[in-house]
């Protein structure tokens, strides 16, 4: 008797503990996938578009050096303005010439412990933007002949117009695939598809970083000998993902 009352209270006991745990317990995680009735249609489509850059971008400078400040930066001076000239005589407009830094640094001497000014070192740089390619060649033979000590490399990138036809392409052929996507799942699920209510985008990653061409140059701005004479621009990539959310019937 004694064991059947023990046991019917264990049983009771358990039953009052599963209910408390159940009431106020942790939550027991379960793995499902619901979509409520009326929720839209999430579909996306990427689109790719390979472009060839229309722009090249040279770097070059002047950089000299010399005792007295004032007569260096006359010859600095004087130099750019001379190799800027060559350059529009080129047929190079105005607008793609850019001077993008100016620098004065002192050269210091330490012999005695104690920094003393014993000349100085002054730089000006220039970026020049060419859309006829043609000219490419000769406008690095330019600069390299006409008292550029300093030439980084050549870019080739795409200009804002060029980007902006390329992008909208790849735009199209993310929202047709997105569109045929749709289409086959809504077939495939037996439903019916309303109105596109939402269009979002995304641009996979951006733009590829500029390409370059790498060119070596003598101090005394003459030293052409290790400039390719042929360069290739290859191509780059545009990609864009392209979400629609559709009402469901």
């Amino acid at each position: 008797m004694e064991r059947r009352v023990e046991f019917v209270g264990s049983i009771i006991i358990f039953f009052v503990l599963l209910f408390v745990y159940s009431k106020w317990g942790p939550a027991i995680p379960f793995s499902t996938t619901t979509q409520s009735k009326g929720e839209p249609m999430i579909v996306s489509g990427e689109g790719k578009v390979k472009v060839t850059p229309d722009t090249a971008v040279v770097n070059f400078g002047i950089e000299d050096q010399g005792q007295n400040l004032k007569a260096l930066q006359d010859r600095v001076n004087k130099k750019s303005q001379d190799l800027i000239k060559e350059i529009q005589k080129l047929g190079i407009e105005d607008k793609n010439i850019k001077t993008t830094s100016y620098n004065i640094y002192p050269e210091n001497d330490y012999g005695d412990g104690q920094a003393r000014i014993v000349g100085y070192r002054v730089s000006i740089n220039y970026e020049v933007r060419i859309e006829d390619f043609d000219k490419i060649n000769d406008t690095i033979s330019t600069i390299t002949q006409n008292g550029a000590n300093v030439v980084s490399g050549i870019s080739f990138e795409l200009s804002e117009e060029l980007k902006t036809e390329k992008l909208n392409e790849a735009r199209e052929i993310a929202a047709k695939e997105a569109k045929n996507k749709a289409e086959g799942l809504a077939k495939a699920a037996g439903i019916t598809l309303g109105k596109i209510i939402n269009v979002s985008e995304n641009q996979a990653g951006g733009y590829p970083a500029p390409m370059y061409e790498k060119m070596a140059v003598g101090m005394g701005g003459s030293d052409t000998t290790n400039i390719a004479p042929e360069i290739k621009m290859g191509q780059t990539e545009i990609s864009v993902m392209v979400n629609l959310s559709y009402e469901v019937r």
